[in-house]
């Protein structure tokens, strides 16, 4: 299976050279897509050095429209018959990608989630973080009868027929809960994988803050009547 991985950035010119490299060394990507959402700190700069088609390609947004505007850009340029997002910064470790790859393609799977709580290695920080993330999959649980254990994760894998068939309208961080919400409806196989997560602080360039739990709140009661 052909891979594409989608990488949304913003403001990211600390990491965004060995987040690549890391993509790379994998062996796994046949094609990396970077969405640069804006960014205005150098990031830009450095991702047009960093361009090398048709194996790297970067999409520039010439303002910040947000991670959900960014994903539906890098989905639309992507060929793959998989579709993986990928975090701009370094908390998620692309070495994961055959273990979130293989239920995939030994055909239990339509969609992976990596999960920060079931037990791999994690760095100890943010724990009122840790809880709006559980109260959230909880509330995900609760309204569409599943079982998560991470909804909000940043790793998420899709078959590309199945992520292409769903119509996304989520501009910022509430795209996790729309599509979440979304294959859930479809009865989509859905398997997690335990990841390691390496959480960086908002002083070092975390930006989800109180607003965006909000937002995926009321984006779980929406679409649990609407499409």
């Amino acid at each position: 299976m052909k891979l594409s991985v989608v990488i949304p950035v913003f403001n990211e010119k600390n990491t965004i050279a060995e987040i690549l490299r890391r993509v790379k060394a994998t062996g796994r990507a046949d094609e990396i897509i970077l969405i640069d959402d804006g960014s205005t700190d150098g990031t830009r700069e450095l991702l047009r050095a960093l361009a090398s088609p048709p194996e790297v390609t970067v999409v520039f947004h010439e303002k910040n429209l947000g991670k959900g505007a960014a994903l539906r850009t890098g989905f639309q340029r992507a060929g793959g018959d998989v579709i993986l997002v990928q975090d701009a910064d370094l908390e998620y470790n692309p070495a994961e990608y055959p273990a979130l790859l293989e239920p995939i393609e030994c055909g239990q799977a339509d969609v992976v989630y990596g999960s920060r709580f079931l037990g791999s290695k994690h760095r100890v920080t943010m724990f009122w973080h840790m809880v709006a993330n559980q109260l959230l999959t909880f509330a995900t649980n609760i309204l569409y009868n599943s079982i998560l254990s991470d909804m909000e994760t940043g790793y998420k894998v899709f078959r590309a027929d199945l992520l292409k068939s769903i119509s996304l309208r989520a501009n910022r961080f509430d795209f996790e809960p729309e599509i979440t919400a979304k294959i859930l409806k479809r009865k989509a196989r859905v398997f997690e994988i335990p990841i390691s997560f390496n959480p960086r602080e908002y002083d070092e360039g975390k930006k989800i803050g109180l607003a965006d739990a909000f937002a995926a709140v009321w984006a779980l009661l929406k679409y649990r009547i609407m499409d």
